[in-house]
């Protein structure tokens, strides 16, 4: 097929109603990294603890290697022969995390140079580069307001962002998922300290809380109102 005829058949598909059932998954998987060596980043990588899946070798210029960070879902490939991306180029890598001081003192830990915590001027996702940048965390730990960053051996820049409640329409009731048991953990900690606030007392004897609790972490996840 031509690219001209996948034009023409991609404009003749958007003049079609959209379909209201979702019909096939589009799943992230991973992105791929330019790096200028292999051997070097695959240490950087090993050494922030995330898991290598593959290290693929065929002949000596084509080389595959993948991680995935520890709880996610996508992952991250580099090698040889599979980019002609510049070094560096990747920039504003998102690392979601759900408590931002602990996930910074465990790369701080692992060897990574790590920055400050800090916020965006403006209060909604950030500026590129360090314009607008303001020091600590956002106020009141606003829910996807803080960051930190960190970079590669060749600049690939990385951004932890802590969320904690996701916005309205960011999540699915129906598809509520954690990716660790230290991500549920925290999603039970929040729903505690909520419950507490709530003016109800936890009582192990009440066969009620573990539904509020299981209430409020899927709407937490969901971005849909909390339970009173």
């Amino acid at each position: 097929m031509s690219d001209t005829q996948a034009h023409g058949e991609a404009v003749a598909a958007q003049s079609q109603p959209h379909p209201q059932a979702r019909t096939v998954d589009m799943k992230f998987e991973f992105i791929v990294l330019p790096v200028s060596d292999v051997d070097r980043a695959k240490n950087f990588y090993a050494g922030l603890g995330w898991k290598l899946d593959m290290d693929f070798v065929r002949g000596e210029d084509f080389r595959v290697i993948q991680f995935t960070p520890p709880g996610s879902p996508a992952s991250i490939i580099f090698g040889q022969g599979i980019t002609t991306a510049e070094p560096g180029a990747a920039q504003s890598l998102y690392l979601v995390v759900s408590d931002i001081e602990t996930a910074r003192a465990e790369l701080l830990a692992r060897g990574a140079v790590v920055s400050a915590l800090f916020h965006d001027a403006g209060g909604v996702f950030h500026h590129a580069g360090t314009k607008g940048r303001v020091d600590g965390p956002a106020p009141e730990r606003r829910s996807y307001g803080s960051f930190a960053s960190f970079a590669d051996p060749d600049g690939n820049g990385w951004l932890l962002q802590e969320v904690t409640t996701r916005l309205p329409g960011h999540g699915n009731e129906g598809d509520t998922t954690f990716s660790s048991s230290i991500e549920l953990a925290g999603a039970l900690r929040r729903a505690r300290a909520a419950h507490a606030e709530s003016g109800k007392r936890l009582n192990p004897q009440d066969e009620d809380w573990p539904t509020w609790f299981a209430e409020y972490v899927v709407r937490e996840q969901a971005g849909t109102p909390l339970p009173a």
